[in-house]
């Protein structure tokens, strides 16, 4: 009888460290799911867009979108972990009415771009749309605007670089909490090789910041948005979006949010001429 408990022991044992031998090696595929791209022109999706190319540190090339606006400050859209730039074009529309430019960049390995997503690998991204921005001459301001995973690329960036406004749309406090919320039988803070510490790195934030999140949040809790919040220094803004889920077209460029966006630049002095 000992015999075979010991037997089905070992079975068990070894069957849970293949899976989590399978979900470490694979793991990133359950973070990153991009586009295959490529897309497509610019200017067919947004009037007045153009195609840029974005040089990263470690010699890649990176398409973007760079939609002029009529004043001197420009946001740079840090997106979160799936499709291309197409799809904030919505997003880029609402925030370039407000005189803004917009920068809607892709990641390495997103929208046909070469590369392979990591933690890494989206800081330098992030880095090289900050260099290509800044080095506009019409630009003078940049403001960040990171949606969910893009969120944490946009914290890790603004202690780096501080904007003049920082804008997080269901950010959350690290990829270990949120992967928790959704598997909390797994010990996924030891297996995780992207982390993205945001709850770490916001007490430093030298900028503004606007957090917004939706109630029915079922992807990254309402939660997790409130409590990267909480350790944000001030000046700080909440707005919950009542009913909205994570991908709902009210926390993608819905009215109650882009007003909520417009009033808090202006509030700090960014806004159309």
């Amino acid at each position: 009888m000992r015999r075979k408990a010991v037997i089905v022991g070992t079975i068990v044992t070894l069957v849970v460290s293949g899976l989590l031998g399978l979900l470490w090696s694979q793991q990133r595929r359950l973070i990153y799911f991009p586009s295959g791209g490529p897309v497509p022109p610019a200017a067919t999706v947004l009037p007045g867009a153009r195609d840029v190319v974005l040089h990263t540190a470690d010699g890649l090339e990176l398409g973007g979108w760079y939609l002029p606006g009529t004043g001197d400050a420009a946001v740079l859209v840090l997106p979160g972990n799936g499709g291309d730039r197409s799809m904030r074009a919505p997003l880029a529309a609402g925030l370039h009415r407000m005189g803004l430019s917009v920068l809607l960049v892709d990641y390495r390995g997103y929208g046909g771009n070469p590369g392979k997503p990591t933690e890494e690998g989206l800081a330098i991204d992030a880095r090289a749309a900050h260099d290509w921005l800044t080095a506009q001459p019409e630009v003078d301001r940049v403001v960040y605007f990171g949606e969910s995973l893009g969120a944490a690329v946009a914290v890790g960036l603004a202690i780096e670089r501080p904007p003049a406004a920082l804008i997080l749309r269901s950010p959350f406090t690290s990829l270990p909490d949120v992967a928790g919320e959704h598997y909390p039988w797994l010990p996924v803070g030891k297996l995780l090789m992207d982390r993205y510490p945001s709850l770490q790195r916001i007490p430093t934030l030298q900028s503004p910041l606007l957090v917004i999140a939706g109630d029915e949040d079922d992807i990254v809790p309402w939660s997790l948005s409130r409590r990267l919040y909480e350790a944000a220094p001030e000046p700080k803004e909440f707005l919950t979006v009542p009913g909205a889920g994570h991908n709902d077209p009210a926390l993608a460029d819905g009215p109650q949010m882009l007003t909520a966006v417009e009033r808090f630049l202006a509030t700090h002095g960014i806004s159309a001429p």
